[in-house]
């Protein structure tokens, strides 16, 4: 019998082991301001279930989530990239935003396929208009945590990754790109530049095979925090031929089992104001309709 010719590439369809990239933790000293700048000016979404007092906040965008708790000011040593629905609306709320975050290191800069901005504490984030070419179907969301790593590191990232994580992971245009789930992936890029030292700000991912990533970090030494049946942590990013240190970024592990897998995210459509009202507009999908 002959076999039916497959018009798809299948193993694009290949995640790994590693399926949610739910957070980036970065501590804020100052609620107010965080409110300024992820709320008002890039238009994400305060969760209204969880975490909702005045010494943490949690930013919903798309399926992913900023976790801001305060103190004091933590920097990812890189970029994080979103992805929002409309440029002239995000220009507009990141001008309005200047009279309450002047005298702090927040800017913005208009580029040719995305904006820069910087936090009020100097926090990157490059802010993408959709595009299905590049990153899927996606309107609002996180597509990307991009490091800033030391030069002569990305092979063993690479390797650290496929073999520990046991993530699809491979260096694309001199930059090494893991995918962590669904149109999501960390990025690491090699630079000269001096880089601040590690001051403990975190990522969250979700394994699918979560005792067989804690038995080989455990193996190496490398699990940094038990916290839970549902979670452990671990910082070192090592090249597992030689156990050398390449980077260090904190990754809280957690099962899909864990109670917060998955769980749904409400993301508000900036556009609706009390002035500029439609019912029924409050919400936002985070994808595309339907081709």
């Amino acid at each position: 019998m002959t076999r039916p010719e497959c018009p798809w590439t299948r193993t694009a369809e290949s995640l790994g082991n590693s399926v949610e990239l739910q957070h980036v933790n970065l501590r804020v000293p100052d609620q107010l301001k965080a409110t300024a700048f992820y709320i008002s000016a890039l238009g994400l979404t305060r969760d209204p279930y969880l975490v909702t007092g005045i010494d943490n906040m949690w930013a919903n965008a798309g399926v992913s989530q900023f976790h801001l708790p305060t103190g004091p000011a933590q920097r990812l040593r890189g970029t994080v990239g979103l992805v929002l629905p409309d440029r002239e609306q995000l220009l507009h709320r990141l001008q309005t935003a200047r009279r309450w975050l002047d005298g702090t290191m927040y800017a913005f800069e208009e580029r040719e396929d995305h904006v820069a901005v910087t936090c009020p504490w100097g926090n990157r984030i490059r802010c993408h208009g959709p595009d299905a070419d590049r990153f899927g179907r996606i309107v609002l969301g996180m597509p990307y945590v991009e490091f800033d790593v030391p030069p002569d590191t990305l092979d063993g990232i690479i390797r650290f990754y496929r073999e520990i994580v046991a993530a699809p992971a491979a260096i694309e245009n001199g930059v090494a790109r893991v995918l962590v789930a669904p149109g999501q992936v960390l990025t690491f890029r090699e630079t000269d530049a001096p880089q601040p030292a590690y001051d403990g700000h975190h990522i969250q991912l979700a394994f699918v095979d979560f005792g067989g990533v804690h038995a080989r970090l455990s193996e190496r030494g490398l699990i940094s925090q038990e916290d839970s049946q549902h979670q452990y942590r671990f910082i070192k990013v090592v090249d597992p031929d030689n156990g050398r240190l390449l980077f260090e970024v904190e990754h809280e592990c957690r099962s899909v089992t864990h109670p917060l897998f998955m769980r749904k995210l409400v993301n508000r459509n900036p556009a609706v104001t009390n002035t500029i009202y439609a019912t029924g507009q409050e919400a936002m999908a985070w994808t595309m309709p339907p081709a």
